[in-house]
């Protein structure tokens, strides 16, 4: 069987690119082209050429990996995205990507790109950890080994911030407007947060530079949801029935996709309303809604299933004492949230319910545990500390707290950027340790003596049934 390429001749029933894509030109880099980015923000850009067409073209940057990129470049770009619901499979073939290329081996190439004006927008899926911030401040942490080697030789950078700080000053210094920088992480404020971090960095090596930056560019916050299972064997097995050719970079998801962004751009941006984004004045509702009911759910099943011997998210699903405790923290969750315009709250928990109880994802709850220390201050800790603060007990957040302990002491060494302090903590015995780590719990936590003899009492419970 052939290899999926420009030239391959798909099965009729294959949705491919409605726009001639020999005409594309680029006009977006896309840090992180790992498979959310493809099968979300890539596919909302296939939509959005269909229907006006424009200089829209993506080049896609691995910052660590150099066989995504070289697989990018064999199938020229183009890669199948296969939507699985439970009732039957359907596949699409997406062209918005038009290059791509390895920061590791090209990073002049890359420099090239962002200086060049034709780029004006820059996306980025890199993960929490690669942004480099201490979540104490939400400032830029020097003793990151990314941040530190690009506060050393800026020319130079290997971090996802030092590689936007010197695209931005290759531009400044060409006398060109900046790019949009859009974050399309799962972090809060991520547009304020990665402008904040931009700036930090760039005051520290030129104050003008800095000033220009804060004057001239712009950050949007945007709120991002799908889930996109890590491919197997298996998905490109089944990508190569449906379309009829060999895809190395196929990928399959749920038919579910949202986007939604806040409308503040440089110099332009694609049609993406046309694959159903959503732009608004405001992201901060749908992004706390997302972040502590989806993604606080999940960080609970994951280390439900982790200690429980559950691969996949469906299998968590599947007994009934997890989905009531699922529902459960959904609840408690749910309490902490302002109304989200457009938004039946009520609706969207049961609608998040049956997604994760979908039987086609093989979502692996050991892809969704890693990286604890980035992801639950967000998820588990801010909405901790509102329901404190509103008088609650923040009980089912002890709960996750708890949960994600004991994975720590029963899973260890994991897989997390602070993984030697976590180990450290878990040496000394009991919950309390964790506490005393620096700028991982608010204060509001770390002071509350209720609240941690909760985690305490839920974390000495699991440790006696061996969860």
């Amino acid at each position: 069987m052939e290899r999926l390429s420009p030239k391959t001749v798909l099965p009729a029933h294959v949705l491919r690119p409605a726009y001639d894509r020999a005409a594309l030109t680029p006009g977006m880099v896309h840090i992180g082209i790992g498979a959310f980015h493809r099968a979300h923000q890539a596919i909302y850009t296939d939509a959005a050429l269909a229907v006006e067409f424009g200089p829209w073209g993506i080049v896609g940057v691995s910052l660590r990996s150099t066989a995504i990129a070289q697989d990018m470049r064999a199938q020229g770009g183009l890669y199948s995205v296969m939507t699985r619901d439970g009732d039957a499979d359907s596949a699409r073939v997406v062209g918005s990507e038009i290059d791509a290329l390895a920061a590791t081996q090209e990073r002049a190439r890359l420099l090239a790109l962002l200086t060049d004006p034709a780029i004006r927008i820059v996306t980025l899926t890199v993960s929490e950890k690669a942004y480099g911030f201490d979540p104490s401040t939400g400032r830029l942490d020097p003793t990151h080994p990314a941040v530190a080697a690009d506060l050393a030789t800026p020319d130079t950078p290997t971090g996802a911030i030092g590689m936007l700080v010197e695209g931005l000053a290759r531009r400044h210094a060409a006398e060109l407007p900046p790019f949009t920088v859009l974050c399309c992480d799962n972090l809060p404020a991520n547009g304020r947060l990665v402008r904040r971090l931009v700036l930090d960095m760039a005051e520290r090596r030129d104050a003008p530079l800095a000033a220009w930056i804060a004057e001239k560019g712009r950050f949007p916050s945007s709120m991002v949801d799908r889930i996109v299972p890590a491919a197997t064997d298996e998905t490109r097995a089944r990508a190569a029935a449906l379309i009829g050719a060999q895809d190395t970079l196929a990928l399959e998801t749920e038919a579910f996709s949202q986007w939604v962004i806040e409308e503040d751009f440089v110099d332009g941006r694609p049609a993406w309303e046309a694959g159903g984004a959503l732009f608004v004045a405001d992201v901060e509702p749908y992004e706390k809604m997302k972040l502590r009911l989806l993604n606080g759910s999940h960080s609970l099943i994951a280390y439900l299933g982790q200690l429980h011997g559950l691969d996949h998210v469906r299998d968590v699903m599947a007994v009934p004492a997890h989905v009531a405790r699922v529902r459960a923290h959904m609840e408690a969750a749910a309490a902490t949230l302002d109304p989200v315009p457009g938004i039946d709250l009520a609706a969207y928990r049961a609608q998040l319910v049956a997604r994760f109880a979908n039987p086609a994802m093989a979502h692996r709850t050991v892809q969704i545990a890693m990286d604890g220390t980035q992801k639950l201050p967000q998820r588990i800790f801010a909405p901790a500390v509102e329901a404190l603060a509103s008088g609650g007990d923040a009980d089912a957040f002890a709960y996750v707290t708890a949960l994600w302990l004991a994975y720590v002491r029963r899973m260890g060494p994991v897989n997390d950027p602070r993984a030697a302090e976590l180990a450290a903590a878990e040496s000394e015995g009991g919950s309390a340790p964790f506490f005393a780590l620096p700028g991982l719990f608010p204060a509001q936590l770390v002071t509350s003596t209720d609240w941690r003899q909760r985690v305490a009492l839920h974390f000495s419970a699991l440790e006696a049934a061996g969860r």
